[in-house]
């Protein structure tokens, strides 16, 4: 597929998307621009020592600063180009021209004014930074191994940011979805909750799957694994009995597929929770640990499965045995809490909750168990907190969901949802 493909599919393109990103980042106002500027390259003065001309380049450095404050970038540029008729190699003078051309969308000018920057002092980071998006902007071919270079160096965050953009832009055009993907995890990292980056994370991670998914389609149409993946697409789409049936066609076709057993235990159990559906749901997870070893999540779908049956003990022992499997998983520990609040004991029950709420802080049953736990205990202050955490948690959760519903994409619902929606 290629990149006009990708993007005619949701009649915007990545390029559109980008350009938008750009604007938004660097041309939102003016105050904000130059404290960009001022930011983006460190006032180098140079010029001092015994050289009579330092204390007029001071005056002009001091005034162009004053003038950036009152958000008047062309006085600005006056002092900085004065600057330059006393000492035309300045770094400082044309660090900041280029910044205030960049953010003019005057990339050739940019580009000029950075490029000589450099020449005479190489250790201006920011400035190659930007001088590498000029490029990107004017179509040069060497625009792209600067932003490489650029993307590993620069410190700065919002520049760096800027660059990776740059950067997933370049690779988009080619179609090089693999290194994309590896900037956006970069992104990730550095920006995690920036709405762009996350747009452009779920974007990319969604084209490499289609494009995965549409290989797998062409090369083994016919495979135990098209089967799973088509189960897959049936859950998200609420249909769990067909989801069932084709993941038992791929168990058919593969007998030692690992997974099946337990994607088919849990759907049973998303379906439904009558004494022969948890049957059948914990045959499938005992034929799971039979064919590839126990695991935390086939420990807590037991202990579920216990406690539904009402035996907290032996729910109690598989939940304890998922949390010595896997420390990190919240369902065992949401498990553990809910059963020792059931035997009076909410201090114990009280560090189990506030790690699955430190991990999922949208995960409204852990906060209102946790607020429920701190009044059994006496802890009113941090109750009163925590129950206001949950009602903000509810209403935020209430808008993902409207959110998934507006995409026709079905939220997966709790076990005890319906429970504490009703409190």
């Amino acid at each position: 597929m290629s990149v006009s493909d990708r993007g005619s599919k949701s009649g915007k393109t990545l390029r559109q998307i980008f350009l938008n990103f750009s604007r938004s980042a660097w041309v939102c106002d003016l105050s904000a621009l130059i404290t960009f500027v001022l930011l983006a390259v460190p006032i180098l003065c140079l010029g001092q020592g015994t050289d009579p001309r330092a204390e007029q380049i001071q005056q002009h450095l001091s005034q162009a600063q004053s003038a950036l404050s009152l958000n008047a970038p062309d006085k600005a540029a006056k002092e900085f180009e004065a600057i330059l008729a006393i000492d035309k190699r300045n770094a400082t003078a044309l660090a900041n021209l280029g910044a205030l051309a960049f953010v003019r969308g005057d990339y050739r000018t940019a580009a000029a004014d950075f490029q000589q920057a450099l020449q005479t002092e190489p250790s201006l980071s920011k400035s190659r930074a930007l001088l590498a998006i000029c490029k990107k902007r004017m179509a040069d071919p060497s625009a792209q191994s600067l932003l490489e270079a650029s993307f590993s160096q620069v410190e700065d965050k919002k520049i760096r940011t800027q660059v990776g953009m740059e950067l997933i832009d370049s690779y988009y055009e080619q179609g090089d979805l693999e290194h994309a993907a590896a900037t956006v995890n970069t992104l990730l990292q550095l920006n995690a909750d920036d709405p762009d980056v996350l747009y452009m994370a779920q974007r990319i991670y969604q084209e490499m799957a289609e494009g995965a998914l549409n290989k797998l389609t062409i090369l083994a149409p016919g495979s135990a694994r098209m089967q799973q993946v088509i189960a897959e697409h049936l859950i998200n789409a609420g249909n769990l009995a067909s989801a069932i049936e084709h993941y038992r066609l791929a168990l058919k076709l593969n007998p030692r597929l690992p997974g099946l057993h337990y994607e088919i235990g849990e759907s049973i159990m998303q379906s439904s929770t009558t004494e022969n559906a948890l049957a059948e749901a914990q045959s499938e997870f005992e034929d799971a640990i039979q064919s590839q070893g126990d695991s935390a999540g086939i420990e807590v779908r037991l202990g579920m499965i216990a406690a539904l049956r009402s035996n907290p003990d032996q729910a109690y022992e598989h939940y304890e045995r998922a949390n010595a499997l896997n420390s990190n998983d919240s369902d065992a520990q949401l498990g553990l809490a809910k059963i020792l609040m059931d035997r009076d004991k909410p201090s114990e029950a009280m560090p189990y909750l506030r790690n699955v709420v430190t991990a999922d802080p949208m995960n409204t049953e852990a906060r209102y168990r946790l607020a429920t736990a701190c009044r059994q205990a006496g802890l009113i202050q941090e109750s009163i907190e925590q129950m206001k955490l949950f009602r903000e948690s509810k209403v935020l959760k209430k808008q993902v969901e409207s959110l998934y519903a507006q995409m026709n994409r079905p939220q997966k619902r709790g076990t005890d949802d319906a429970v504490i929606e009703s409190k």
